[in-house]
Protein backbone atom coordinates (compact mmCIF):
# COMPACT_ATOMS: atom_id res chain seq x y z
CA UNK A 1 0.00 0.00 0.00
CA UNK A 2 1.40 3.92 -0.71
CA UNK A 3 -0.05 6.95 -1.34
CA UNK A 4 -0.02 8.24 -4.63
CA UNK A 5 2.06 11.83 -5.82
CA UNK A 6 -0.04 12.20 -8.18
CA UNK A 7 -3.60 12.30 -6.37
CA UNK A 8 -6.99 14.09 -7.84
CA UNK A 9 -8.71 16.57 -5.72
CA UNK A 10 -12.18 14.95 -6.23
CA UNK A 11 -12.80 10.92 -6.16
CA UNK A 12 -12.86 10.32 -10.02
CA UNK A 13 -15.41 7.77 -9.08
CA UNK A 14 -18.06 9.82 -7.68
CA UNK A 15 -16.34 13.24 -7.91
CA UNK A 16 -17.00 13.81 -4.26
CA UNK A 17 -14.67 15.25 -1.75
CA UNK A 18 -12.47 12.66 0.14
CA UNK A 19 -10.98 11.87 3.23
CA UNK A 20 -7.88 9.43 2.38
CA UNK A 21 -6.04 7.65 -0.59
CA UNK A 22 -4.50 4.83 -0.95
CA UNK A 23 -2.97 2.67 -3.80
CA UNK A 24 -2.80 -1.05 -3.47
CA UNK A 25 -0.90 -3.49 -5.50
CA UNK A 26 -1.67 -6.69 -4.33
CA UNK A 27 -4.82 -8.45 -3.02
CA UNK A 28 -7.02 -6.65 -0.09
CA UNK A 29 -10.27 -7.04 2.08
CA UNK A 30 -12.66 -4.07 2.18
CA UNK A 31 -15.56 -4.47 4.86
CA UNK A 32 -17.51 -1.42 5.76
CA UNK A 33 -20.15 -2.97 8.04
CA UNK A 34 -20.23 -0.48 11.10
CA UNK A 35 -17.45 1.68 10.20
CA UNK A 36 -17.62 4.57 12.23
CA UNK A 37 -15.09 6.85 10.08
CA UNK A 38 -16.14 6.35 6.58
CA UNK A 39 -19.32 5.57 5.09
CA UNK A 40 -18.32 4.95 1.38
CA UNK A 41 -14.76 3.85 -0.18
CA UNK A 42 -14.71 4.17 -4.47
CA UNK A 43 -11.85 2.02 -6.27
CA UNK A 44 -10.13 3.01 -9.03
CA UNK A 45 -8.53 1.07 -11.11
CA UNK A 46 -5.06 2.84 -11.92
CA UNK A 47 -1.77 1.74 -13.84
CA UNK A 48 1.13 2.36 -12.39
CA UNK A 49 4.72 1.86 -14.64
CA UNK A 50 2.60 -0.85 -16.57
CA UNK A 51 1.52 -2.35 -13.17
CA UNK A 52 -2.45 -3.14 -12.64
CA UNK A 53 -3.09 -1.16 -8.93
CA UNK A 54 -6.13 0.06 -7.32
CA UNK A 55 -6.71 3.29 -5.67
CA UNK A 56 -9.07 3.26 -2.71
CA UNK A 57 -10.48 6.82 -2.00
CA UNK A 58 -12.22 6.73 1.44
CA UNK A 59 -15.47 8.86 2.12
CA UNK A 60 -16.20 10.48 5.68
CA UNK A 61 -19.54 10.36 7.01
CA UNK A 62 -19.68 14.01 6.78
CA UNK A 63 -18.75 13.72 2.69
CA UNK A 64 -21.25 11.23 2.12
CA UNK A 65 -24.76 11.34 3.12
CA UNK A 66 -27.34 8.37 4.08
CA UNK A 67 -28.52 8.06 0.35
CA UNK A 68 -25.03 8.30 -1.04
CA UNK A 69 -25.48 11.41 -2.61
CA UNK A 70 -22.60 14.33 -1.77
CA UNK A 71 -22.94 16.52 0.84
CA UNK A 72 -21.29 20.34 0.59
CA UNK A 73 -17.53 19.40 2.40
CA UNK A 74 -14.82 20.87 0.80
CA UNK A 75 -12.41 18.84 -0.69
CA UNK A 76 -9.63 17.71 1.50
CA UNK A 77 -6.24 17.95 -0.17
CA UNK A 78 -4.38 14.42 0.61
CA UNK A 79 -1.78 14.38 3.17
CA UNK A 80 -2.79 17.48 4.57
CA UNK A 81 -6.00 16.30 6.84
Amino acid sequence: MRVPDDAPELCPVCETAYDSISEHEGGLAVNLLDNERYRRVCFDPVLVDGSAWVRFYHHTHGQVSEDGSSTDSDPVTPGTE
